[in-house]
């Protein structure tokens, strides 16, 4: 039985739980674990071989070859320390040794850094009614689910955040024990036929309150409240981690080398819309590519950004950006297939760079099916049906995007989204409307400034459209009509026309 937990590199050995790599259980049989416990016990002294086998084989004799076999299995599994090195030493003729890695800050270079980690705790029922167990923990296995969909962070197993169920919660005795950096807790309360849930995320190494949000429904709707909080939760917390994470990586890491905080480096820059910015982002994760080049996630940002500034129109950053983004696309696919994230970047890379009408957008649509409540995914979705699809379901896929991030970072992709289908419908009123939505969510993103340009030219304002073209030349002095010409799919010429038209009225040159 193991009675306390050994955390080392991305692993942690844990009561009730096992190994755990990142949050999440690692096949791992009991001598496996008796033999492992027994290494971390020492603290890196050494473990003779009869004290070994006494404690994987208690009260069996057994040949010593079979440990060997043990201590070359649990090598394997745990592979190696971040030096490079067996994380299990053997000592000739002696026994073995588990070799700790040099804290950080005596070590010549930091350790990689690890994506987040978060822990769903059991909701307490507050009803005072045992019954409605049942529904608080169908609410927290459906919010582990959706957020487990996310490949920026990991979840830790049910069976393990559920081990403290039933116990008075210490949130950061909790996440030390399993791990994680986030925990989210809640309430369940009860009152007549109405619902209350409180749904709070706690930073577990600080205890601090990240968020917290209270949910209100009746048993009529059980399973549509149940889907909401789902929905909600999983929206809320991806951004909720991504920022907190940026924003320690700068506080506690700056200067990182570790790919980890490349990535976050560059996700800061790429999305603020601003081309030096994105010239930045784009040299911070090719330095992260030199150290890990087959990293799905700075891969797919490498060819968002080159994407982007094609798209945009801006000078160019290789010899060849759409080559160039093409293989990044390609390469991230090939080794991050089932991310929703990759595929969402690469998706809109080969439809718009790339122009494969027939690959870009089948990845986009998956992207979106990967993960339904990934905000990105599913504006990008509506990206390849507005290009190279439906009109409608572009609309569709924009408004739930838009219902997954109200107001929120990140509302500008589904709000111009909305205002381009508008133009392409010529429904020039709406259009603006939605324009001015994204505009107040993000002022740099170009697309944006097109359509208010194009709609209230074709309007008849004349004012306001010129008033949104320079404002448009601040921010990219030589862009022309070719120029957005060329960044835009050609599937569906007419998709495209419309907003040229207007930004010809208003007076932008062709070349």
């Amino acid at each position: 039985m193991i009675e306390t937990s050994h955390a080392f590199g991305e692993f942690v050995l844990d009561p009730g739980c096992g190994l755990l790599r990142n949050g999440r259980a690692v096949a791992l049989g009991q001598r496996g674990i008796a033999l492992l416990e027994a290494l971390l016990e020492a603290r890196g002294n050494i473990v003779s071989k009869d004290a070994l086998m006494a404690r994987v084989w208690p009260g069996v004799v057994v040949e010593e070859s079979n440990l060997t076999v043990q201590v070359a299995a649990l090598r394997k599994v745990l592979g190696p320390a971040p030096d490079g090195q067996e994380w299990i030493a053997t000592v000739p003729r002696v026994g073995y040794r588990f070799v700790r890695t040099i804290p950080e800050s005596k070590a010549s270079a930091p350790p990689p850094e690890l994506r987040p980690a978060l822990a769903v705790l059991p909701f307490s029922n507050l009803s005072g009614d045992p019954r409605q167990d049942y529904f608080a923990d169908g609410i927290v296995d459906d919010i582990i689910a959706a957020l487990s969909r996310f490949r920026s962070f990991a979840v830790v197993a049910r069976d393990c955040s559920f081990a403290n169920n039933g116990s008075a919660i210490d949130v950061r005795k909790i996440a030390a024990e399993l791990g994680v950096t986030y925990v989210l807790e809640g309430s369940i309360r009860q009152s007549g036929n109405r619902l209350r849930i409180v749904a709070e995320l706690v930073n577990g190494q600080s205890g601090t309150h990240m968020w917290a949000q209270t949910f209100d429904g009746t048993f009529d709707e059980i399973f549509d409240f149940q889907d909401r909080i789902t929905e909600r939760v999983a929206t809320l917390i991806e951004p909720l981690i991504q920022t907190a994470e940026i924003e320690r990586s700068r506080r506690e890491r700056p200067g990182s080398i570790a790919t980890y905080d490349i990535y976050l480096q560059a996700l800061a820059k790429i999305s603020t819309e601003i081309e030096s910015d994105n010239a930045a982002a784009y040299a911070l994760l090719m330095q992260g590519l030199a150290i890990e080049p087959d990293n799905a996630q700075l891969l797919a940002h490498a060819a968002w950004a080159l994407e982007h500034r094609y798209t945009m129109g801006w000078p160019a950053l290789t010899d060849d950006d759409v080559e160039a983004c093409g293989a990044l696309a390609r390469k991230a696919l090939e080794h991050g297939a089932g991310d929703a994230m990759v595929m969402a970047h690469c998706g809109v890379a080969l439809m718009q760079t790339v122009k494969d009408y027939d690959w870009g957008p089948a990845v986009l649509q998956a992207a979106a099916e990967s993960n339904p409540n990934n905000p990105m995914a599913v504006v990008r979705a509506g990206l390849g049906h507005l290009h190279c699809g439906n009109v409608g379901d572009a609309l569709s896929h924009f408004h739930r995007a838009n219902r997954l991030t109200p107001g929120e970072r990140g509302a500008h992709f589904s709000h111009c989204g909305i205002a381009h289908a508008h133009v392409i419908l010529g429904e020039y009123e709406l259009a603006v409307a939605w324009a001015s939505r994204a505009l107040a969510s993000n002022p740099n993103f170009e697309p944006t400034l097109w359509v208010l340009i194009a709609a209230n030219a074709h309007l008849g304002r004349m004012e306001e459209a010129h008033r949104h073209l320079a404002a448009l030349r601040r921010l990219t002095p030589d862009i022309t009509l070719e120029r957005i010409r060329a960044g835009q799919p050609g599937k569906h010429p007419d998709r495209i026309a419309a907003l040229l038209d207007g930004l010809r009225l208003a007076g932008m040159p062709e070349r």
